[in-house]
């Protein structure tokens, strides 16, 4: 019994300092992201700075309940009002496309087209799996080292930061944000994402794909 305890005791030790090295690297991660991210967000079109391409990172056109998702709703609506200020050319749609069915990029671009943008003006980067997928690969499948990311401001802070570790010139424009009641889950992942952050780039993480080169003019 009395080794029962002492094993019990040294669980509860190990897991204490587990929990707390967790915590301590979110916070870390949280702050270090923000910091870098926060002089190159924009949220007033009059105030963005022109860039040629635009990166609208991807999202599922259709929320788990089956109606339509509003990050996608807000991050077309966000692209159009840059495209209609001029404030950028051309469009990156870059998203998911792994399976049957489901296609994040040509449904960021058919959204687009029914909003006025010509379809000329539209790329798309059918592998943009993760935010580093879709950063690395504007770079280096799409020859952009600076470009306005186009997502909600959670995520445009990672997107930033990552394009700041390969050496990019990058800046953002916020797309309104869901209700937090509704978004809890998706802020939760993004706290253990920005950890990811550092994870990828010390273990020297590259995207899944890269591939042939893609000109925009």
């Amino acid at each position: 019994m009395k080794f029962y305890f002492k094993y019990v005791k040294k669980i509860i030790f190990i897991s204490f300092f587990i929990i707390l090295g967790m915590g301590i690297s979110i916070v870390v991660a949280n702050y270090l992201v923000v910091s870098k991210a926060k002089n190159s967000l924009f949220e007033n079109v009059k105030t963005i700075p022109y860039k040629k391409v635009g990166l609208v990172l991807g999202t599922s056109k259709k929320a788990s309940n089956g109606y339509l998702n509003h990050y996608f709703k807000y991050r077309i609506e966000a692209t159009v009002k840059l495209y209609r200020a001029k404030k950028i050319k051309y469009i990156l749609v870059s998203g998911d496309n792994s399976r049957k069915g489901y296609n994040e990029p040509e449904d960021m671009k058919n959204a687009l087209i029914a909003r006025g943008i010509p379809a000329s003006r539209i790329f798309m980067d059918f592998a943009g799996f993760r935010t580093l997928d879709s950063v690395v690969r504007a770079k280096e499948v799409f020859g952009q080292n600076s470009f306005t990311v186009i997502s909600q401001k959670f995520h445009n802070e990672r997107a930033v930061y990552l394009a700041s570790l390969e050496g990019m010139e990058v800046i953002a424009f916020n797309a309104k944000d869901v209700n937090k009641k509704y978004g809890i889950k998706t802020q939760i992942r993004e706290k253990l994402a920005r950890v990811k952050v550092f994870i990828d780039y010390l273990t020297g993480k590259e995207p899944k794909y890269l591939g042939k080169k893609i000109d925009i003019p």
